[in-house]
């Protein structure tokens, strides 16, 4: 089973991310999860969503607690929340950052990967540019940086679950695979 965690800002896509992935591994013949936990349910507010896959059907109905990768839509949920926790050895760390990978080094014992989604949503017109909606761009990068999951089954499950600009969410997603860096 591959347990994967999001931290994101309400209004950043984070559930809808979750969603995306899930049905893209279920192209690939997988069982999946996808659930969000809220906190205040507004726009800015922290968001956490998880996706659970694996080859049987799934019969857990919890929180993630011990996710093999986390993906973090916003850098700054890193300085007010311990995104690692619960994190396993040698996880990914998928960070929405123009900052390079290895100016993480407090993530020691994980990898670290960044791409600046943010740009790539601006550059799409996904959200405003004071609050781009970064995550199907970031899906393209966990493609990429992973391996566990094509490009082509994030863009299916980007097309069956954004509601809108499904043409934009795509070229970001892509734009995001060839752009992220580790």
């Amino acid at each position: 089973m591959i347990e994967i965690r999001f931290h994101g800002r309400g209004g950043q896509g984070a559930v809808i991310a979750s969603k995306a992935l899930a049905i893209a591994f279920f192209q690939e013949g997988k069982y999946v999860q996808s659930f969000p936990a809220f906190g205040v349910e507004r726009r800015g507010a922290p968001v956490t969503a998880f996706t659970r896959v694996d080859n049987q059907p799934i019969q857990l109905r919890n929180f993630i607690y011990k996710p093999d990768h986390i993906i973090v839509l916003d850098p700054t949920l890193i300085n007010s929340t311990d995104v690692t926790d619960g994190l396993k050895e040698n996880g990914w760390i998928l960070i929405n950052t123009d900052t390079e990978p290895f100016n993480f080094k407090g993530f020691k014992g994980f990898r670290v990967a960044t791409v600046d989604a943010d740009s790539i949503a601006i550059e799409y017109k996904l959200g405003t540019p004071t609050f781009p909606i970064v995550n199907t761009a970031i899906l393209g990068a966990f493609s990429k940086v992973t391996g566990m999951v094509s490009i082509d089954s994030i863009l299916e499950g980007i097309r069956e679950s954004v509601p809108s600009n499904k043409a934009g969410n795509a070229a970001a997603a892509k734009e995001a695979f060839l752009r992220v860096t580790f």
